[in-house]
């Protein structure tokens, strides 16, 4: 970091990092919150599985695409503010929820709620501007570690929803979160490179155009099949695996709110060691083990856990006994973990003056992952019956992402350029 960056506050670093940290747990937690609203709402209005696929999924489909724009937003104007408006938007869209009646308006609340999930880009800006390159895996796999607000739904939104109904959840929720938003905004500062800004220390913002122009990387754009699978899998699962449970074990909705959480957990909170990893021993070496071993874990999984014909006709089988199952979900939760850290300890340090920019295109893709694999997960399940081909498709989507990285790699040993 530059003298011009240098904190006037020696404590401006970990407050940043703890209050973001905080902020974006919160916004996670309502970003997720259709996993479990939203089986009460599929009994309510009688969805197919597409149609519950699609209503979990648009709020990650807008929280993924503002991600660029916020995170551009955030290389220009400031961590602090984006950050605080964000969350006041997406407060007052869950808020909005609780009214919704039809699915179209539900759907269309969704799209608000959203909001929440944009805030990921937004905090790896703001977080990563506090630290110098070789704390930045640490600091920026802590501020992950904010996808745990998906557990807190799953285990918390349950009992409120049994207790009160759906529509308390989405305005406890949003409380929440609006209280968060003046919380962080009290307690937090802009960071080095606005506040250098401020006083002439640093040129000021390119202009807007120029910050798409790392997008032409390619390398960019494989980082972001990495997130795809690391985060969006990550999303996608946090949000259907209840529903799975549900359907495949006969579990009720709290405790399948409860076990769901132990695959949120890791893949949660394991987020900081896998920062710490990338920075001693290399985020490639990190992404290698992530996908061979989540390669292995989705194997097991696609074992055929339910079959039943889209006319009902074959009853449902369960292969895998339910501990066995949570045994390896959690396994691949804390894999997913270590390799989303891994991926963003490439960004700041590859792209160190766009890191708003590519690390919301990388987020964005990532994001869009959430969106469009329950989507798929449905589509499938209502096409073949088999629940477990959810895991047959991330089977998949490791293979092309392991592919890709194992060619690289070689192209790179090959030539008479440094690695990665």
């Amino acid at each position: 970091m530059s003298d011009a960056q240098a904190h006037h506050d020696p404590g401006s670093p970990h407050r940043a990092l703890a209050m973001s940290t905080t902020a974006f747990t919160v916004c996670f937690a309502v970003w997720t919150i259709f996993s479990i609203i939203g089986i009460r709402i599929k009994e309510d209005l009688g969805l197919s599985e597409t149609a519950f696929g699609l209503l979990i999924g648009v709020p990650v489909l807008s929280g993924s695409l503002v991600r660029l724009v916020l995170g551009i937003w955030t290389d220009r104007f400031g961590g602090r503010i984006v950050y605080t408006a964000t969350m006041l938007s997406a407060a007052l869209a869950t808020a909005l929820l609780s009214f919704a009646q039809t699915y179209p308006q539900m759907l269309l609340a969704g799209l608000g709620v959203g909001l929440a999930g944009g805030s990921f880009a937004v905090g790896v800006a703001y977080v990563s501007r506090f630290y110098p390159a070789g704390k930045q895996g640490t600091a920026l796999g802590i501020f992950g570690v904010g996808n745990v607000g998906a557990a807190v739904t799953k285990f918390v939104a349950p009992f409120v929803l049994v207790a009160y109904g759906w529509q308390t959840v989405a305005l406890v929720w949003a409380a929440a979160l609006a209280v968060m938003a003046v919380v962080f905004w009290l307690t937090t500062e802009d960071d080095p490179v606005i506040r250098a800004r401020r006083k002439g220390e640093v040129p000021p913002p390119r202009p807007f155009l120029k910050e798409f122009e790392p997008l032409r990387d390619l390398r960019v754009w494989r980082f972001s099949l990495y997130y795809f699978f690391t985060f969006g899998a990550f999303v996608a699962l946090a949000l259907w695996l209840p529903r799975y449970l549900v359907g495949v074990y006969g579990f009720d909705i709290a405790t399948a709110g409860l076990i769901g959480a132990a695959y949120s957990i890791p893949g949660s909170i394991f987020r900081a060691y896998g920062g710490v990893l990338s920075d001693r021993i290399g985020a490639r070496k990190v992404l290698w083990w992530t996908l061979a071993v989540s390669g292995l874990c989705t194997l097991v999984l696609s074992t055929p856990s339910t079959f039943a014909a889209p006319d009902g006709s074959v009853a449902a089988t369960a292969t895998l006994a339910w501990p066995l199952f949570m045994a390896v979900t959690f396994v691949l939760g804390f894999f997913m973990s270590l390799g989303k850290a891994a991926v963003y300890k490439h960004i700041p340090a590859y792209y160190p003056g766009n890191v708003g920019a590519v690390g919301g295109l990388v987020g964005m893709i990532g994001g869009l992952g959430g969106f469009v694999l329950p989507l798929a997960f449905g589509a499938l399940k209502d096409t073949t019956g088999l629940a477990s081909s959810c895991f047959m498709l991330l089977f998949v989507l490791i293979a092309a992402c392991f592919a890709w990285m194992t060619a690289t790699v070689r192209r790179l040993e090959a030539a008479p350029v440094p690695a990665e």
